[in-house]
């Protein structure tokens, strides 16, 4: 398969090196344990300092065969309890509850969120026999970790502690679930119905929620209180899935949340590069910031800095448009899997920038995966560390487990089931203490409110350029080839939002690399392209 990278220049910005607030290295160790398989869109909750994993795929990436997508060989049919201290694993099947609890438990791509002890895990997508088909579940279902993670170590019955319920409003796949004060929060995703495929067959149907769905939640252990609070439905901003939602300290204190990324765009199969913040009053889009790596759900850490009022939220790994080349900001449409690690921070004025940090993952790792907290450590209410409390040199942040473990970047177009498989290895993630800190590169380009994006490329000579204005005016483009004679140039009206520019290149244009000026609202930007 013949790919092109293509890189995103900065005319007139440099990528500048700075710490800002962020004072540790990160670092991950490898733990081994031995039989612990591997395991990749789970779900999972914790109790002194051990896990339980619940559901979740066994295999790699879906595969593009109908037949092959999400078949049951890949459902998780354990709870499996991982010590990773101890290192140590307990699993135990599911067969003995339920069908319905069953058929939930072993499906993919839940929503959950533990609050105290109590795991909540809403909707997800998976086989049920019932229909005979694959469906998004409409259950919520309430585990009692503590109790749970006894029952499987001391190998005695299971059943007592869950609790399920049905509402047509869970059943949503691939969204995210966070907590503001004492409202439940379920961000974005979809309701997939039906079986998988690519290939354009009319085997499912698929409908995003454009909504956060918001509700209080309360249960004792016998008694199960659900009150629905007025949704926020949102098209433009909510149109969202298979992304990453992470508490967060806002610049006024108050406890919040930011949907990071995901995908798609509504005019085109891209991932989104703006954010939403969520707060007690509601959400609103951040359009002066892009967030160009770290695209799809993968392990996130979120950690504030009172005394500078600093939120960072550092991702691992997983998949994205954009990875670094050589020190170069490149984009590759095809949104491969990535090894990035990088931090978005925002300062005490509410500024967002994105710096990529020196440490990758070890591999094409991240995606499908879990960050697990150490728990000894000082939070606030919400989840986010408190980095003001850290009085070691090394703490033990927390953990990755499983994921995606993918054999090259770019697989989904040959996809048959051996290139990727579900990860058993468990990274222990480390924050050293480094009064100089290593250096992380600030990606200035993602304080650009342009969001600029050119597609497809390669081309064969017609292309589109998507972007955002923040008021109406003019944008100027410049087509140069790669010897830095101008081909091709206009200049253009758009009103505030976002359009869609195309442009057709001549005739007798020639296959090559060309590069593109673009420039609005006082800003520069300039993309390498590919004509074949």
């Amino acid at each position: 398969m013949f790919k092109v990278l293509f890189a995103v220049l900065l005319i007139g910005i440099s990528i500048s090196a700075y710490t800002q607030s962020f004072p540790y290295d990160v670092k991950l160790e490898a733990v081994s344990i031995t039989d612990l398989g591997g395991v990749q869109s789970y779900s999972y909750g914790q109790h002194n300092g051990k896990w339980v994993i619940v559901g979740g795929r066994l295999d790699g990436l879906h595969r593009r065969q109908p037949f092959a997508a999400f078949d049951l060989v890949g459902h998780n049919n354990q709870l499996i309890v991982v010590d990773p201290v101890a290192m140590q694993k307990w699993t135990v099947g599911i067969s003995t509850l339920p069908v319905n609890l069953q058929e939930q438990l072993r499906s993919t791509n839940t929503q959950f969120i533990q609050d105290g002890d109590y795991l909540y895990i809403f909707g997800g997508y998976g086989y049920s026999a019932a229909v005979n088909n694959h469906i998004t579940f409409e259950y919520l279902t309430v585990i009692d970790v503590p109790g749970l993670i006894n029952a499987i170590i001391n190998n005695t019955s299971i059943i007592s502690y869950f609790r399920q319920v049905s509402d047509a409003r869970f059943a949503v796949t691939g969204g995210q679930i966070g907590k503001i004060y004492d409202v439940f929060c379920l961000v974005g995703g979809q309701k997939f119905t039906g079986k998988y495929n690519p290939m354009g067959g009319s085997t499912f149907t698929q409908t995003y929620t454009d909504q956060i769905r918001k509700m209080k939640i309360s249960y004792d252990g016998t008694n199960l209180n659900i009150v629905h609070l007025p949704y926020i439905t949102d098209l433009a901003n909510l149109h969202r899935r298979d992304f990453n939602v992470a508490p967060q300290i806002m610049p006024n204190g108050e406890e919040g949340l930011t949907s990071f990324s995901g995908v798609f765009q509504e005019t085109v199969d891209l991932p989104y590069l703006y954010c939403t913040n969520i707060d007690s009053n509601g959400q609103v889009a951040n359009n002066n910031f892009s967030q160009y790596y770290n695209h799809y759900e993968c392990p996130k850490l979120a950690i504030h800095n009172a005394a500078e009022n600093v939120m960072s939220t550092v991702f691992f790994g997983g998949i994205a448009q954009y990875y670094d080349l050589n020190g170069v900001l490149t984009m590759d449409n095809n949104v491969p899997f990535v090894s990035t690690i990088a931090r978005v921070s925002r300062d005490a004025n509410g500024q967002m920038i994105e710096y990529k940090l020196p440490i990758e993952m070890p591999a094409l790792l991240g995606a499908s995966a879990h960050f697990i907290h150490n728990k000894d450590l000082a939070y606030y209410n919400n989840g986010v560390l408190k980095m003001d409390s850290l009085s070691s040199d090394t703490t033990i942040a927390g953990y990755i487990y499983g994921g995606i473990s993918s054999s090259a970047p770019n697989i989904f177009f040959i996809n048959d089931g051996t290139q990727s498989i579900a990860s058993t290895q468990i990274y222990r993630v480390l924050l050293i203490k480094n009064p100089t800190a290593e250096i992380h590169q600030a990606n200035e380009q993602s304080k650009s409110s342009l969001q600029l994006q050119l597609y497809p490329n390669p081309n064969d000579g017609v292309f589109k350029m998507s972007f955002v204005l923040q008021k109406k005016g003019s944008v100027i483009y410049r087509l140069y080839d790669n010897s830095g004679r101008l081909l091709k140039e206009g200049e253009e009206e758009f009103l505030a939002g976002k359009s869609v520019l195309s442009i057709k290149m001549d005739e007798q244009s020639i296959e090559g690399l060309y590069i593109l000026v673009f420039e609005a609202e006082g800003k520069t930007q300039t993309q390498k392209m590919i004509l074949k």
